[in-house]
């Protein structure tokens, strides 16, 4: 082969690899891209990001082959939800998925364009996220939580284990407009049911201890708001609640898996499994107005039997039935 030729042979194998790897480049440049902004963090929320990236898959969206998924975790701290959703912003991802009021009201306040898909948020026509229901309209939609409705059976279901249960202690986080509306819902359940309720306000997790202390032993039980903040300090929470021999009741099963006695509302992976196909729609071309709120199909109550034990209760054989899970 002449001098002229291999140079010509080696231009052209330069430029026949070199189009595939451009060309894949380009393509990587241009897979729709999820921003996913966990409202707590990574170890809390890993069941409900498994059960969204399943659902995408089996509705054809393979992460890494047709789309990618930014994920960022909030910490359950106000500040970092608006900094990760500047950086979605930044980023154009193509659909941002979250869940929680502040958190969904941070991303909102970043973008009117960018489809936001909520998985959890406890009431948002009460709140304001979206218009209504039926017709969520803006760029916000997914799926609501009713977490104030359920106040009255989780107060029902912690008199099935504490009979002669007096005063309630309530704790949750003042700088979410969902817990408010939730606190009050509580206390509104507790008063028909003759309990005096003691609040504990929290904006922080420094706010947490102090609270504690503050209750100085007045109360028989103590209901747990959900919400990114708590979740992040579930373990805290529990640990206190725990030494301060106060049985607990909380929304969603990561809090009793961390040590909490139980748990009464939707079934979280569920409802993330149910924003992929959200998503989905979204991703082929339906605008997020335009998908009514769903709401929870499926409820789970779960009890720790090991935190029963340490807090020297027998549950009620009827509740044990019910259950949906039992941790030891």
């Amino acid at each position: 082969m002449s001098c002229m030729r291999r140079r010509e042979f080696i231009a052209l194998l330069g430029c026949a690899v070199g189009l595939p790897i451009a060309s894949s480049a380009e393509q990587l440049t241009k897979l729709p891209t999820i921003g996913f902004l966990g409202q707590s963090t990574r170890s809390a929320a890993s069941e409900w990001a498994a059960a969204f990236v399943e659902r995408l898959r089996g509705l054809g969206w393979l992460e890494g082959r047709n789309i990618a998924i930014e994920y960022r975790w909030g910490e359950g701290r106000n500040e970092r939800f608006a900094e990760i959703a500047a950086e979605f912003v930044r980023l154009k991802v193509d659909v941002i998925v979250t869940s929680g009021t502040p958190t969904v009201f941070a991303v909102k306040q970043e973008t009117s364009t960018i489809p936001i898909v909520f998985a959890t948020a406890g009431d948002p026509v009460g709140t304001g996220l979206v218009a209504s229901l039926a017709r969520p309209g803006g760029n916000v939609t997914g799926l609501a939580t009713l977490a104030a409705d359920l106040a009255g059976k989780r107060i029902e279901l912690l008199r099935e284990i504490v009979p002669d249960l007096g005063q309630l202690a309530v704790i949750g986080n003042v700088g979410n407009p969902f817990t408010v509306l939730e606190v009050s819902e509580v206390e509104a359940a507790a008063n028909r049911l003759g309990l005096k309720v003691h609040r504990l306000e929290i904006r922080r997790a420094q706010d947490i201890v102090p609270a504690f202390e503050g209750l100085k032993s007045r109360a028989d039980a103590l209901y747990v708001c959900t919400d990114a903040l708590a979740a992040t300090n579930r373990i805290r929470i529990n640990m206190l609640a725990l030494g301060a021999r106060l049985p607990t009741i909380h929304g969603s099963k990561d809090y009793v898996e961390a040590g909490g006695l139980m748990s009464y509302g939707p079934n979280f992976p569920d409802l993330f499994w149910r924003a992929a196909e959200y998503v989905d729609k979204i991703l082929r071309g339906i605008k997020p107005g335009d998908i009514p709120v769903a709401q929870p199909t499926k409820f789970d109550l779960i009890v720790n039997l090991t935190t029963a034990t340490a807090l020297g209760l027998t549950l009620p054989p009827p509740m044990l039935s019910r259950a949906d899970e039992m941790i030891e």
